[in-house]
């Protein structure tokens, strides 16, 4: 058993501030010595990495449906051996989705710190703190947080407003150097925020006053085994894309390869010629649209990774990965850049969210579970070698196959089912797993 001062942070819907708050907590702790661990509920690869920098330590995903309740068990009982705090960040609203943030607290006991925007209300503060504890009961909702306020007067007021049960944690002001840009596929990367240090030190001095600068109480943490992993890919060397362009990787993911066995060679598709010599290759998402002209122009790299392919060695896509290997992309304002011409098609992008949530696919690997997002479409003559479903039934994305590349909007969450993971790399599909 193993216990840690540890907070779920939660709010009433998206866009409250839960991001923020998480990343100023972290900083806060940090530099007062303390070492502070940071989780994120749900699918989420922007939040994580900017949790990673305010914590100076890798932010994990936790999820009852893609990770599983023994996976975050685990990692939180390994996180409490070690760490003087745990910050666990929700998804959307408290109560929202299925399964909602609110169990996956329940589940594993975590008390939970709820951020609310009181930049339009006053009493109505409490109302919504009290709500948000009793529209479930047995909610261990012990404290809120307020956001984008006023004034202290107006604190004030937001403070009075709590039930007894419900207990002040303070606030941050309405400020701009207090808060995290966003663009269209929600916060920026942490790598495109401009003095984003300057903003988490900002974010953590206004807390320095506050009851956050506490300790919360500990919570126990039964001892949980990590799962047992064979090293499928012993030997085996896959090279990574990771720049600007591809930067959507689960640090779940490699830490679930170097498990396997495998050596991971990093390479960027935007400056190098080839990738490193592999046995695999892994483009994961990120933003080729946004560097599509740069992407274009290194036609050596496409070349290289053409060659690898007709060699029947493994590349396996996931969303911006798989948009560079269609023949064209046409960027929001209609410019058509050709890229990879390694998939017959065309990929457009678009002003609305064209899919978001969690997907699990059957694939003769075996069975895998992940996400979606994206805001692009493709059309493509290829036929479709499994299609995902949303964990209701209906109908997900394509996964798309040539040779040993399999291609997908579907980001896969390897810890999922390791084995098949591991059969994705590998040029000879041999005997798979189905868990």
């Amino acid at each position: 058993m193993a216990s840690c001062p540890t907070l779920f942070v939660a709010a009433p819907a998206s866009g409250q501030g839960k991001t923020t708050v998480v990343a100023a907590l972290a900083r806060l702790h940090t530099r007062q010595g303390r070492r502070v661990r940071v989780f994120k509920c749900g699918p989420d690869f922007l939040d994580p990495q900017i949790h990673a920098i305010a914590s100076g330590s890798p932010c994990y995903n936790v999820d009852l449906w893609m990770c599983g309740e023994a996976d975050a068990a685990w990692r939180l009982s390994a996180a409490a051996a070690d760490a003087d705090l745990i910050l666990v960040e929700g998804v959307m609203g408290l109560h929202d989705g299925q399964p909602a943030a609110v169990e996956l607290a329940a589940r594993l006991g975590l008390p939970i710190l709820v951020v609310i925007d009181g930049s339009a209300m006053a009493a109505s503060f409490g109302a919504i703190a009290y709500g948000l504890k009793h529209y479930r009961p047995g909610t261990q909702l012990t404290a809120a947080f307020a956001n984008r306020v006023g004034s202290a007067y107006h604190a004030g007021l937001l403070e009075k407003s709590l039930p007894p049960d419900i207990a002040w944690y303070g606030y941050l002001p309405r400020d701009a150097d207090a808060a995290l840009p966003e663009r269209h596929l929600g916060l920026l990367p942490a790598a495109e925020i401009v003095n984003l240090e300057q903003r988490i030190e900002h974010m953590a001095d206004l807390l320095a006053t506050t009851a956050a600068a506490t300790l919360p109480p500990p919570v126990t943490f039964a001892e949980t085994a990590a799962p047992t992993i064979t090293p499928l890919l012993t030997g085996k060397t896959i090279a990574v894309a990771r720049d600007a362009s591809f930067c959507f990787i689960y640090p779940a993911n490699l830490d679930c390869l170097a498990a396997l066995g495998a050596r991971v060679e990093f390479f960027s598709p935007l400056v190098d010629a080839a990738p490193p010599a592999c046995d695999a290759v892994w483009l994961p998402g990120g933003y080729p649209e946004l560097h599509a002209e740069a992407l274009a122009n290194n036609h050596r790299l496409w070349a290289a990774l053409a060659s690898h392919v007709d060699a029947g060695k493994p590349l396996l896509a996931e969303c911006g990965g798989m948009m560079a290997l269609f023949d064209t992309l046409v960027d929001l304002g209609g410019q058509t850049h050709t890229i990879g011409g390694l998939l017959p098609g065309q990929v457009t992008m678009k002003k609305r969210l064209a899919a978001l949530g969690l997907q699990a696919v059957d694939l003769p690997e075996g069975s895998l579970r992940g996400h979606t997002f994206h805001y692009s479409q493709v059309v493509t003559p290829m036929g479709v070698l499994a299609q995902a479903c949303r964990p209701d039934g209906r109908q997900g994305e394509a996964v798309y196959r040539r040779k040993r590349l399999t291609a997908s909007y579907m980001h896969l969450y390897f810890p999922s089912n390791p084995d098949a993971a591991a059969h994705l790399f590998l040029a000879q599909l041999g005997p798979v797993s189905s868990e």
